[in-house]
């Protein structure tokens, strides 16, 4: 099994497995790959070296590659907890709200005006659905839900 540290474009850091070097080339040929966050499927591998568990051997600072950049280099340790922290967020959002689809404005305008129960409602509105709900005091809010949360979950 290959753990590899990706990027994409956005600047998202993420850790993928495969099976090998060569499952790897064909899933980002095969359009496969995608960022957990924002679903971009321009990913990245980072360089990485090998690391061995030797007693009392410390992980090496990262180095950038040659003829690399600095933006080659693993997210900073806060970046990667504001991911982690946004993640959990957007799965308690999904574990506490009802999808309702393309019916999002509808079922807010009915919550909204007492003709469907009060509930948490998710769903997609376009730019201008949100600012008419805005403009009727309908309170909504985008929130970019990562491609790999939107299906089922085991």
């Amino acid at each position: 099994m290959k753990v590899l540290n990706l990027r994409c474009d956005g600047g998202h850091g993420f850790e993928g497995w495969f099976a090998s070097e060569d499952d790897y080339a064909n899933q980002r040929e095969r359009g496969l790959l995608a960022c957990p966050l924002c679903g971009d499927k321009s990913v990245l591998r980072l360089p990485t070296a090998p690391r061995l568990n030797l007693s009392g051997a410390q992980a090496p600072a990262p180095v950038a590659p040659p003829g690399g950049s600095a933006d080659q280099l693993p997210l900073p340790e806060g970046l990667q907890k504001m991911q982690v922290a946004w993640l959990n967020t957007v799965r308690e959002v999904i574990k506490n709200t009802e999808d309702v689809g393309e019916r999002f404005p509808e079922e807010a305008r009915k919550i909204h005006y007492g003709e469907a129960e009060v509930r948490g409602i998710r769903g997609q509105a376009t730019s201008e659905e949100r600012a008419a709900l805005s403009e009727e005091g309908i309170a909504v809010m985008a929130l970019p839900i990562p491609e790999g949360l939107k299906g089922p979950t085991h």
